[in-house]
């Protein structure tokens, strides 16, 4: 992965070895894969994007890993901030000292409570339009997030969740077909073995019969 601060792409550039960054998006101390790419007005704070990932327009990710393969929608939250509710006020005031002239610096150990609830989510993931994932959760390899969902809990590989809180509706897969997906690990393929591959992950019986491991 390569450690990056900023990147202004040309958009008629096909997706390649560096990650592809809009100039209106914001990325600060993240690490991109290949074939990454971050869309217009999104917010990627100390965040990790593996390989084939992108990110849709005006999405927030903080403090969060992110595997390879994985599709984020526009408008998802990935670890928003709280505020102290268990303090007598929650305003920014409380730990954004330095900002209203309270103090010299901030309350940094408000914002490492947050950076510590980091955020996990596997290969493969699909995370829909105007999603929220809080902080802490682990969402596993080829799980399925519907849109305008607030997922409060970890999540099962290959399962798909939607509501406020989240809920199951159901696996994308019987337990044997998903366990052999997994076994594959095909997201480690090389580019050539995908590209050579590609037309096979159409049908997954057959994909399983040439690539599955005995």
């Amino acid at each position: 992965m390569v450690y990056i601060q900023s990147h202004n792409p040309d958009p008629e550039i096909t997706l390649g070895s560096f990650p592809m960054i809009s100039e209106k998006a914001r990325v600060i101390e993240s690490e991109l894969g290949r074939y990454t790419e971050i869309r217009d007005y999104v917010e990627c704070v100390e965040s990790s994007l593996d390989d084939y990932s992108y990110v849709m327009e005006r999405s927030s990710v903080v403090y969060s890993a992110i595997g390879k393969f994985v599709n984020i929608a526009s408008d998802v939250r990935i670890n928003p901030g709280n505020h102290p509710m268990h303090w007598v006020s929650q305003h920014h005031m409380m730990y954004r000292k330095k900002q209203y002239g309270m103090a010299k610096n901030d309350d940094a150990e408000f914002f490492a409570v947050r950076k510590s609830q980091k955020v996990v989510i596997g290969h493969d993931v699909w995370v829909g339009h105007g999603v929220t994932i809080m902080g802490g959760v682990t969402i596993g390899n080829g799980a399925i997030i519907g849109a305008g969902s607030v997922v409060t809990h970890d999540v099962a590989p290959y399962t798909i969740v939607a509501g406020i809180p989240e809920k199951e509706i159901r696996c994308r897969f019987p337990g044997s077909i998903r366990d052999g997906i997994e076994k594959t690990a095909w997201w480690d393929w090389s580019h050539e073995t995908l590209k050579e591959r590609i037309d096979d992950f159409r049908d997954v019986n057959r994909f399983l019969a040439l690539y599955g491991i005995k």
